[in-house]
């Protein structure tokens, strides 16, 4: 046999041998399908029909075990199908199954003939169903057609009843357009009125405005003028005194460096000591000594803080978001100050730290260190602004480094004369401290 059975067929040959399986004595049944054999009687032909459609195809004493079953069952269509005669009122899936596992002469041109009925059955079926389908369309046709035919004399007799009412409204809008006229030029005059008195009443409020910021501008102006007038009475001297006696300090302790470097007596015994061979230039970040160092070496920091009359100028919020990002900012601080005492105490710079206070609602407790100034910058002003101010306070020639990642910042203060510091170089030189 060169084509496959039906796939009818093939699943009513195994079921038939499925259910002799289970009533085969052990020794009787195939090696491939005693596994099977022992399987509930339902499962038989669904796991195991592949095998035991293989073992039928193989085993002609297995095949001949489940023929003699089916020959049991039907008698007289096995005898008919012996003589070479089909029966004409039989079920084709029998009739192939009994020709399959019988064997009768011409058995593979019966399974066809049963194979061509099944097919025209099929086909038949299939041309029923698809003409009852074509009834089911035409019958919904029909039924649209009716109800469309019912909408449409539905949607006539609401247009009819919407054209009256179109006209009735237009009637109403004609008289609510007529009175809306009326009262728009009505309004109109009372805008007109109501803009002039706005007119001047914003006028006069400008003008007393105006003279409350300049009256406030002078108050603001005559305080600061007091408050200046008052630190500089406490303080005995004026902020031009201060900067100079700054500029003082630090050439003095420029010269005590430059004594200690060329080992100079400290009397001068002879008139010829007293004229300097070399005039050295005012102390800035310029003149870093040792080699020229890189903004990111590590030894710059050690360097700057070696000048003396130092003035460090930090970014706060740069340095801590830098290195303590992940901290409240409260908590960033507090460890920042906690470093900057321990840096002070060991170098003796003079070290101002400068916080954006612009959006703080209020005072921020700060517990600074000895020798640590903390400025915080003022509303409407960013820290950037205030590390700005600081550095053109400084005299001309005074050494300030400012210690801030922020290249505008670095990039602004290198052309004042101060020089810029990466805020890593702080957070490494911190945590030796």
């Amino acid at each position: 046999m060169s084509r496959p059975l039906p796939e009818q067929v093939r699943l009513h040959v195994v079921d038939l041998a499925a259910q002799l399986l289970g009533s085969m004595p052990s020794s009787a049944v195939p090696a491939p399908l005693r596994g099977i054999a022992r399987f509930d009687p339902r499962k038989r032909a669904r796991l195991g029909g592949a095998l035991i459609a293989a073992q039928l195809e193989t085993d002609k004493e297995f095949r001949e075990i489940v023929a003699e079953a089916i020959t049991e069952g039907w008698p007289e269509l096995v005898q008919s199908l012996a003589e070479g005669v089909v029966p004409p009122a039989a079920d084709p899936v029998v009739v192939a199954a009994a020709a399959y596992l019988t064997r009768p002469p011409g058995w593979p041109e019966m399974v066809e003939l049963a194979r061509e009925e099944l097919e025209r059955s099929a086909d038949t079926a299939q041309e029923s169903a698809h003409e009852e389908v074509v009834r089911r369309l035409r019958d919904q046709l029909a039924a649209q057609k009716a109800q469309a035919k019912s909408d449409i004399e539905r949607l006539r007799e609401q247009l009819k009843a919407a054209r009256a009412e179109n006209a009735d409204l237009r009637r109403k809008l004609h008289d609510a357009r007529r009175r809306a006229k009326e009262a728009e030029a009505v309004a109109a005059e009372m805008t007109a009125a109501a803009e002039e008195a706005k007119a001047a009443v914003a006028s006069a409020t400008s003008a007393m405005e105006t003279e409350l910021r300049r009256t406030r501008e002078r108050l603001a102006a005559a305080e600061r003028q007091l408050e200046a007038a008052r630190r500089a009475a406490r303080e005995g001297r004026s902020i031009e005194d201060a900067r100079v006696r700054l500029l003082l300090d630090a050439l003095q302790d420029a010269a005590a460096g430059l004594r200690r470097e060329l080992a100079l007596p400290s009397t001068i015994s002879r008139p010829a000591d007293t004229v300097a061979a070399v005039s050295p230039d005012r102390p800035s970040v310029s003149g870093v000594p040792a080699r020229a160092l890189a903004d990111d070496d590590p030894a710059l920091l050690d360097q700057l803080l070696a000048l003396p009359q130092l003035h460090l100028i930090i970014d706060g919020y740069n340095v801590t978001k830098t290195g303590y990002g992940t901290l409240t900012l409260a908590d960033q601080r507090d460890r920042l100050m906690t470093g900057l005492g321990g840096l002070v105490a060991q170098t003796r710079v003079e070290v101002t730290c400068v916080f954006d206070g612009a959006e703080l609602n209020g005072p921020v407790p700060v517990v600074a260190p000895r020798g640590v100034r903390v400025m915080f910058s003022a509303p409407g002003q960013i820290a950037d602004d205030l590390i700005r101010q600081l550095v053109r306070a400084e005299p001309v020639g005074r050494a300030i480094a400012v210690v801030s990642s922020d290249r505008e910042v670095a990039d602004s203060v290198r052309r004042m004369g101060a020089r810029p510091v990466p805020s890593s170089l702080l957070l490494r030189r911190l945590s030796r401290c």
